[in-house]
C-alpha cells in the first residue's frame, strides 16, 4: 500500500474510534437523579420519594421497580409495560404507594408514599432496567411529641 493511503486509513481509523468513543459517552446514556439529602416525613405524612430519569424519557411503559433490600419481598413498588404488579409488592406497602402517569411521560418516576409509618424509614433503590439506571433514597422518619 502506498503511504498516502496508510496516511488516509489511518486518520479514517481515528475518525472512527472518536465517534465511537462519543457515541458510548454522550449518547444514549441515562442516569438516575435522586436528593443528595435524606428525605424526612412525620408519622401519617403523604410524601414523594424523588427520582427522575435523564435525560428524560417517557417512562410509562418501561419497568420501574423500587425496592428495600431489608425487607423481604423487597418490592415495595412494581410497574412493567404500564402495568402495576401489585402481587410482587410488599404487603407492608398494600395501597400505599403509586406513580404519576402524566409525570411518567416526562421522565419522572417519583414514588407517592401515602400515610407514612414508622417501618417506612429506610433505604429505598429506584431501578429503570431497559437504561440501568438507578439510584437510593434515603427516608427518615420522625414522630411528634407533645410537650
Amino acid at each position: 500500500m502506498s503511504p498516502i493511503k496508510n496516511k488516509h486509513l489511518l486518520v479514517l481509523h481515528h475518525v472512527v474510534v472518536v465517534l465511537l468513543f462519543l457515541t458510548q459517552t454522550c449518547g444514549g446514556q441515562h442516569q438516575m437523579i435522586g436528593p443528595t439529602q435524606p428525605v424526612v416525613a412525620m408519622i401519617g405524612d403523604d410524601i414523594i420519594l424523588p427520582c427522575h430519569l435523564e435525560p428524560a424519557v417517557d417512562a410509562v411503559d418501561l419497568t420501574v421497580d423500587w425496592s428495600r433490600t431489608d425487607l423481604k419481598p423487597r418490592s415495595v413498588y412494581v410497574r412493567r409495560e404500564g402495568v402495576e404488579l401489585l402481587t410482587e409488592q410488599n404487603p407492608l406497602y398494600t395501597g400505599r404507594t403509586s406513580l404519576s402517569v402524566n409525570k411518567l411521560q416526562c421522565g419522572d418516576v417519583s414514588l407517592k408514599l401515602s400515610t407514612v409509618q414508622l417501618s417506612d424509614a429506610g433505604t429505598y433503590k429506584c431501578l429503570v432496567p431497559k437504561f440501568n439506571a438507578e439510584t437510593v433514597v434515603t427516608l427518615a422518619v420522625g414522630k411528634f411529641h407533645l410537650i
